[in-house]
This record gives structure tokens, sequence and C-alpha cells, in this order.
């Protein structure tokens, strides 16, 4: 219904990127550029400065963001007005998830909130927990769900539900028959850890600087992507690793490897964080109901 000139320049001078605002848009940077020169044909004046590589708004362009800004919030407010007089459910929405709860919590969710509200279109984008916060901050997702603490004040954070982190190790590991496991236990063993930027990661050093007090830290041997790679160095006998229990059902099941609740228990909170906006759209505010009942639903006992 708006202008599609007027929303894509809304969405560049957003991000200040033609190529962010591409991907945001899904579409091709040649039309992005295209629709912009449009819009400054229309206004006879260039409305972004491009200098080395770099794009920065015009006085005018400045002038045209405000404007749009403010129709913008207008339109998703009529949006949200008339969707609620007729309950439609409908529309676009992109998520972006850590990798542990893109591949181990999501597809659930999202597949009963898709058999529910038939006519929502689902995007979604998997990265660490940095990343997918650093999408919330440039409008490139709707919606981002992580496993580790967000410090941007400017964000909305949503605690959706715990999750509990194990020590995990093959049966025939000296911590496999141990009731609990406390950290000056696993310290001499080769560790096995997510990356840096991974929300696990992030959980797991900080346990370690609050509870090694001699300050020898854990021996990591690897550093690897994924949960799925992370259990499959431990099964191969290759170290132990800290992971979410709820990621090692499938393991546990078949025996291959053992989880050893840690001493003091490690727990950490999986968040929904999206941008303050005093209007969204309706279906953004449905899959958030939708997820908080789903959580309390389906917390651990």
């Amino acid at each position: 219904m708006s202008d599609r000139r007027l929303q894509v320049f809304h969405t560049v001078a957003k991000l200040l990127s033609f190529t962010k605002a591409a991907e945001t848009l899904h579409m091709t940077q040649p039309a992005v550029t295209f629709q912009v020169r449009q819009l400054e044909d229309f206004f006879n004046t260039r409305l972004f400065d491009r200098t080395h590589n770099r794009i920065n708004l015009t006085e005018a362009g400045y002038r045209v963001f405000e404007y749009s800004d403010r129709i913008f919030e207008l339109y998703n407010e009529m949006d949200n007005s008339v969707r609620e007089m007729t309950g439609d459910i409908s529309g676009v929405l992109t998520i972006g998830a850590s990798t542990t709860i893109a591949e181990y919590m999501l597809p659930a969710l999202l597949g009963d909130f898709k058999s529910k509200y038939s006519e929502v279109d689902i995007h979604l984008k998997v990265s660490n927990s940095d990343g997918i916060v650093s999408m919330v901050e440039s409008n490139i997702i709707d919606l981002g769900v992580v496993e580790s603490p967000v410090n941007n004040k400017n964000l909305m954070v949503e605690k959706c539900k715990m999750d509990q982190l194990v020590a995990i190790a093959t049966p025939d590991h000296v911590i496999a028959n141990h009731d609990s496991v406390r950290l000056n236990e696993l310290l001499s063993f080769p560790f096995i850890c997510r990356e840096e930027g991974s929300g696990t990661r992030d959980v797991i050093n900080s346990y370690v600087k609050d509870l090694d007090f001699d300050g020898y830290g854990l021996n990591i041997s690897m550093e690897l992507g994924s949960p799925e790679s992370v259990k499959g160095a431990v099964e191969a006998g290759m170290g132990i690793s800290i992971i979410s229990k709820a990621t090692i059902q499938k393991e546990l099941r078949l025996g291959t490897l053992v989880a050893v609740p840690l001493d003091p228990i490690l727990e950490r909170p999986f968040s929904f964080v999206h941008q303050k906006q005093k209007f969204r759209q309706r279906v953004m505010d449905e899959l958030l109901e939708f997820a908080r009942v789903y959580c309390e639903e389906n917390q651990p006992n």
C-alpha cells in the first residue's frame, strides 16, 4: 500500500547500507539502488552522499527520513487497528535465532504457530547470539531469540524459558558415574567448546570466572561452531564439554553420551529480543504471545 520507493529509501537510511537493505528487503542491490534513484529523481535532489564505499544522509535525506519514519509508524498503527477489527493474522516475519535455539527449540514452536496461522510467512536466520543481536539492532530481523545476556538497553529483552547446561562425556569417562561434578574436577580434561560470540561460550566463561578461584581456566582443546560438532567430538573421545541439556536428548537415549549435572547448577535464560517500537505488526504480537505460552507450557520440570 505504501510507496515502494519510500520503503526502500527508509530501509537504506536506517541501515546506511544498500547491501544490508537489499538483504532485509529480499531484493537485489541494483534494484534497491534503482528505487532510491527514482525517489531522488522525484525530489530532484540527492538523498545520500556516497563517498569511499560509505553512505550518509544529506540534509534533504534527513528530512525525507524523518517524514518517512512518521509515515510508516502511522501505517503500522492503521494496519494493526484494521486487523484487530477483522481478526486477520497474516504477513511476513523475519526471525533470527542462535544455533542452539534454532536447532532444538524453534522447529516445534514455529511449526505449531504455522499450523494455527497458515497465512503467516516466516523467514529464519541462524547465527550466534552476538550476530542475532546485531541483526535486531540493524533491523535486519523483526525478532531475535538468544541464549546469552543482551547489553543493549535500547532493545526490548524478554525471558522465554530457562535452559540447564550440563557436563557431557562418553559413558566410559571417569566423570560419567558421578551424580554431579564441580568445576575444579573438569579443569584437567581436554575441553571442547563453542566459538567466541556463542551464547553458550559466554555463559560458560562467566561460570568459570565466578568459580575458578585459582585462575587456571578450562583446558580448551577445540573450538567448534555448532552443538552437533561439539557432541560429535565428545562422542569420539576427544574431550568433555558443557552443553545445553536440551541438545543431547537423542544421545542420552542412544547411550552415546552421559550428562552430569554441574555443582553449583548452571542455568541460562532463552530470551526474545526486538526493537522498542510503539506500533508493531499484529502478527508479531501474536507470535510473541504464542511463544510465551509455548515456553511456559514447555518449561523443564
